[in-house]
């Protein structure tokens, strides 16, 4: 999809929905003997969802699996939107849909993996990260040049801020301080 074409989309968005493992996270699910789970969240990716919120954009989490770490993450971030468990993501997406009174072109998804297709088929601004299934990249009007959990998150974030001409607002914050 050309550039102009993303940023129209891009320019819609009021929500922001991520999966986490392969999105937040590298992919890797990391057990220790004692039963104790370890995920890795880059930092500047946090910081971006951080800007989003503050600039008005809602930001959820759906995801497959349940992970304490997950709503400590979440929490951190100021993430109040979090579904955990989801083996059918659409009814957490239509739920959010509801509860916002979105359209679907209203909604941005990041995912990597065939279990985003259903709500990646329905968004206005679908993601893939790079290292994401080929057939996420396939219904993805956009790839990301980062990986999972290395940045990919931070370029959805700033595209959209960007497109909504929400940038310098947000940059200006630090050039002042």
């Amino acid at each position: 999809m050309k550039s102009a074409e993303i940023i129209r989309r891009a320019k819609k968005i009021k929500l922001l929905a991520l999966d986490v493992d392969g999105v937040m996270t590298d992919g890797s699910i990391i057990l220790d003997n004692d039963g104790n789970e370890y995920k890795a969240f880059y930092v500047r990716d946090g910081h971006g969802i951080r800007m989003l919120l503050e600039a008005g954009i809602t930001v959820a989490i759906i995801t497959g699996r349940s992970s304490k770490l997950v709503v400590r993450r979440a929490a951190e971030l100021g993430i109040t939107e979090v579904f955990q468990k989801c083996f059918d993501k659409r009814l957490a997406f239509k739920k959010l849909l509801e509860k916002y009174a979105l359209e679907d072109t209203e909604v941005a998804y990041v995912g990597d993996d065939v279990v985003d297709l259903p709500i990646m088929k329905q968004v206005g601004l679908p993601v893939a990260v790079a290292d994401a299934a080929e057939e996420v990249k396939r219904i993805a009007c956009m790839t990301t040049n980062n990986r999972g959990g290395r940045g990919a998150i931070r370029e959805v974030t700033d595209l959209i801020l960007k497109a909504k001409g929400l940038w310098k607002d947000r940059l200006s914050e630090y050039l002042t301080a």
